[in-house]
């Protein structure tokens, strides 16, 4: 996970950031309603940068279109595009799983930063971010990091708390079943999507079927808050008594 403050600077120090050194060539699609800031980030992204534009779009529809037309490795999101469309993150997230996506905010709130995070978002950064940083951010990204400032690390952490804290009460325990159980149980042992379906003697999609639900079902958006989740609650104990116990995974949850 990579931190930034608020001046830009990922160490919180006054040093200035260095340039990203060139590597594997980073794919990005541009969205944005603005032309004027998708010809300055296709000037950032020059030969030098390890990134390629491969696609803009400047509407919402267009980019639901371009994401499915378009091998990608990240999404540049202009937050202005989404505001007040609740699912739009989700959407995209649907049709290109492995596209990580960053969104440009204006100015960012406690409430939106953490929906943003809890949908999907990998990272969310000023409009007025300098070259430099951009580039780093995007290949950070790319690489499988979080890009995250300070506060919005303290609105994440306090908003897990809040809700562990209410999931506490047992009336607001969730109910599993012994299959959610055994998809968990793999999950908290570190195994891959398609190791648990080969244990389980199913697809490697019904398990992503059954993590969806689980994740609806708990509260959480990923393998790692589900992890978490399951180590504040006890849950990992339940998953192991479920593990040895045999059951039938069906073709559709």
């Amino acid at each position: 996970m990579t931190h930034s403050n608020g001046n830009g600077n990922p160490n919180g120090s006054g040093v200035a950031p260095q340039t990203v050194q060139p590597g594997p060539e980073v794919r990005v699609i541009l969205a944005d309603s603005q032309a004027i800031y998708r010809v300055g980030m296709r000037k950032v992204f020059g030969p030098d940068s390890g990134v390629a534009v491969v696609a803009e779009a400047d509407n919402l529809q267009g980019l639901q279109d371009t994401v499915q037309r378009v091998p990608a490795d990240v999404l540049l999101l202009e937050g202005a595009m989404i505001t007040g469309t609740a699912n739009a993150v989700p959407a995209v997230v649907r049709l290109a799983p492995d596209l990580k996506i960053i969104v440009q905010a204006a100015s960012t709130d406690e409430s939106h930063t953490v929906d943003l995070y809890r949908r999907g978002v990998r990272g969310i950064i000023p409009r007025s971010i300098s070259p430099d940083l951009l580039v780093k951010c995007v290949r950070k990204i790319a690489a499988g990091e979080t890009w995250i400032d300070n506060q919005s690390v303290t609105w994440v952490i306090e908003a897990y708390r809040s809700q562990a804290g209410n999931m506490n009460n047992p009336r607001n325990q969730p109910r599993l079943n012994q299959k959610e159980m055994l998809i968990i149980a793999g999950i908290t042992q570190g195994k891959r999507n398609k190791e648990i379906a080969y244990q389980l003697g199913t697809t490697e999609q019904v398990v992503k079927n059954y993590l969806r639900k689980i994740y609806d079902k708990l509260g959480v958006s990923d393998r790692l808050e589900l992890a978490l989740y399951c180590l504040h609650h006890q849950l990992h104990k339940n998953a192991a008594e479920a593990d040895s116990r045999p059951v039938e995974i069906a073709a559709q949850p």
